[in-house]
């Protein structure tokens, strides 16, 4: 059963001694165990003796002081009415009594364990009381007095959680000017590092890149997350976007997979939750919505490592698969920050749980997807609950042309960032096309797994269809010997986490995946990839292509092609032989490949038509001659 988060306060020495269903957790000379263990913790973190104890509450949260009841008065009431209630848990001393979160679960703001608990003065997570002195010690809150809040003189209960410290980004030390290391360079200075490190702009008054993360002049809690986090220098994406983003511009942004967009676009979205208030608990400030859940996921971890230790700030995950009670009731918690898939965000939005009046930005990743048909109804109806004034971040490997058309309607006055060529595949990543008949398949890639000089695990192998996954991971499993599971949409979203983890973890050597793990992922520990079935389309061939090459590591994708293909022939070769890569002569020799490029060539002598100036209107009309006298 799905317990509450929220947190009341209570003194230790109250504990109701005399109560038998706290038999279990009171020791043998009548002291609880809770109760001493929280003794010995404020000592060492330096509190008063009768400092107090967090506790949970019921889902409906009452407080004593509403009811002119003590909790003491209280607790012989509850006996007579519910003789059967179960054993009420005694709040967790120290973070090593408590366990690690499951995906989509919240996370401790100080140690990263399951974050049970709510902390009173700063709404963030904890998992723990030795993990609330720490936070609270670090956010630099009640310093010179008691580190647990206290009940008045009087013993009467109150409720904090309209008390709630407010800190906005200038409290913490943030100010959005530009480096004055960045304002004396030359233009020149300026031009050759965007050439160097192939960051085109587009757009009205486009700020100049950072060269480090020192020059955004962030406050001091984020910096040192960062620094955890592992981020020492930023990516080319990330020099350009992120000053853009603080400074309030609509973006839209193409980067290879891999190349830090995440990051890029949320530096910009919490310090813009630093500078917001939440008018109602139900009200974020920010909205990050991502076409699969395991990236929401995903993104949902990077943001926690972003604010941790920073005060009011917490976030919502909401995507399907998981059970609704615990998304609603965790929108009550004053959100600042929703990662969400687009179906479970409308589905709260009709129920009115959760409202976008007060949204301040908004991001679509993987914009070429969420821009698409299958999801473009649904992003535009968010949209309508969101007011106009607000910032809209763009982020994708790649954005088509009519998707890029679309994109710049739904933003105003945009800057448009492309990192290198645009929808091209990451240049860390080693292309290998192989044609091989479909009643082949499955013996090369036996073939591709005994080779030493390409197998390194995990694999990750893609295929086109749910009922493929299974059956080729259950040959590969029988021929091969290697620990291999299949993930697709059949399976549960708890299943679907946990293969996510395990991947990441090194559990699987082989997993055989549908277009589930193509997008956003960072499969850091991926260092092949097995295109089973080609892609339906190129952008997709980018996007999945790209989990062997994260954060800068090389990796390998192999793809077999076959006629089955045929019409992406003049894509796949476009796309790989400026790499260098070798090309199968089938695919090179083939009349379909020929007649696609005798197309491609008429397309583009007929734009040359249509644009008339005056060095090719004497050759235009010469051309016109020779037709005409030919007929």
């Amino acid at each position: 059963m799905f317990m509450p988060r929220s947190l009341k306060l209570k003194r230790a020495g109250e504990s109701p001694q005399h109560d038998p269903k706290r038999s279990k957790a009171t020791s043998e000379d009548g002291v609880s165990t809770s109760q001493s263990d929280t003794t010995t913790l404020i000592s060492d973190v330096q509190c008063l003796p009768d400092a107090t104890v967090i506790k949970q509450e019921d889902l409906n949260l009452e407080t004593s002081s509403q009811t002119g009841e003590s909790e003491t008065e209280k607790e012989p009431k509850r006996d007579e009415t519910e003789e059967s209630d179960e054993e009420e848990e005694p709040v967790k001393s120290f973070k090593k009594n408590q366990r690690w979160p499951e995906p989509g679960e919240p996370v401790c703001v100080m140690c990263g364990r399951y974050g049970e608990y709510i902390c009173d003065k700063t709404d963030n997570d904890v998992c723990s009381l030795e993990c609330k002195a720490s936070h609270l010690a670090k956010t630099c809150m009640d310093f010179g007095e008691n580190v647990f809040y206290k009940y008045p003189k009087g013993g009467s209960d109150i409720s904090h959680t309209s008390e709630t410290h407010s800190t906005s980004a200038q409290d913490l030390g943030y100010s959005n000017k530009e480096d004055s290391f960045i304002s004396e360079l030359t233009e020149k200075q300026v031009e050759r590092v965007k050439t160097e490190l192939a960051i085109v702009t587009q757009g009205r008054d486009v700020c100049r890149p950072i060269i480090e993360f020192e020059h955004c002049n962030f406050p001091t809690v984020l910096r040192d997350n960062l620094k955890k986090a592992g981020y020492e220098a930023p990516t080319p994406i990330q020099m350009q976007m992120i000053p853009v983003g603080l400074n309030g511009r609509d973006v839209i942004a193409t980067a290879d997979t891999g190349s830090g967009k995440t990051i890029a676009f949320l530096l910009p979205v919490v310090v813009r939750a630093l500078e917001s208030q939440t008018t109602s608990p139900s009200s974020p400030t920010c909205v990050i919505l991502t076409p699969t859940r395991e990236l929401a996921i995903q993104i949902e971890k990077q943001t926690k490592e972003l604010i941790m230790s920073l005060p009011n700030m917490r976030t919502a995950l909401l995507v399907g698969g998981m059970p609704l009670p615990p998304q609603l009731h965790r929108l009550k918690q004053k959100i600042k920050i929703v990662i969400a898939t687009p179906g479970r965000l409308l589905e709260i939005l009709k129920q009115k749980a959760v409202r976008l009046e007060d949204t301040r930005a908004v991001v679509v990743d993987e914009a070429d997807t969420m821009l698409k048909m299958g999801f473009q109804q649904q992003v535009l109806e968010i949209l309508e609950h969101i007011p106009e004034e607000h910032q809209t971040l763009l982020t994708s490997a790649t954005i088509p042309t009519g998707t890029e058309e679309l994109a710049a309607r739904l933003t105003r006055d945009p800057v448009s960032i492309t990192i290198g060529q645009k929808n091209q595949p990451c240049s860390n990543v080693r292309q290998i096309v192989l044609w091989v008949e479909e009643p082949s398949k499955k013996k090369k890639l036996f073939e591709i797994l005994n080779d030493s000089k390409l197998y390194q695990p995990p694999v990750v192998v893609f295929v086109d269809c749910k009922l493929g996954a299974d059956l080729l991971c259950e040959a590969v499993q029988k021929v091969m010997g290697l620990n291999t599971i299949a993930i697709h949409s059949d399976k549960t979203q708890w299943e679907r986490n946990k293969i996510v983890k395990g991947l990441l973890d090194g559990q699987f050597e082989v997993v055989v995946s549908t277009g589930i793990l193509g997008r956003g992922l960072d499969l850091v520990n991926v260092k092949l990839v097995v295109n089973f079935d080609m892609p339906a389309n190129m952008d997709e061939y980018v996007h999945q292509i790209g989990r062997a090459g994260r954060l800068g590591h090389r990796g390998t994708a192999i793809t077999f092609m076959n006629n089955n293909n045929k019409r992406l022939f003049l894509d796949i070769v476009d796309r790989v032989k400026p790499t260098g890569s070798q090309l199968p002569p089938q695919l090179l020799n083939s009349p379909h490949l020929h007649e696609q490029m005798r197309r491609a060539k008429q397309k583009r002598n007929l734009r040359d038509d249509v644009l008339v100036t005056k060095s090719n209107l004497i050759d235009i009309i010469r051309r016109h001659d020779k037709s005409s006298a030919k007929k």
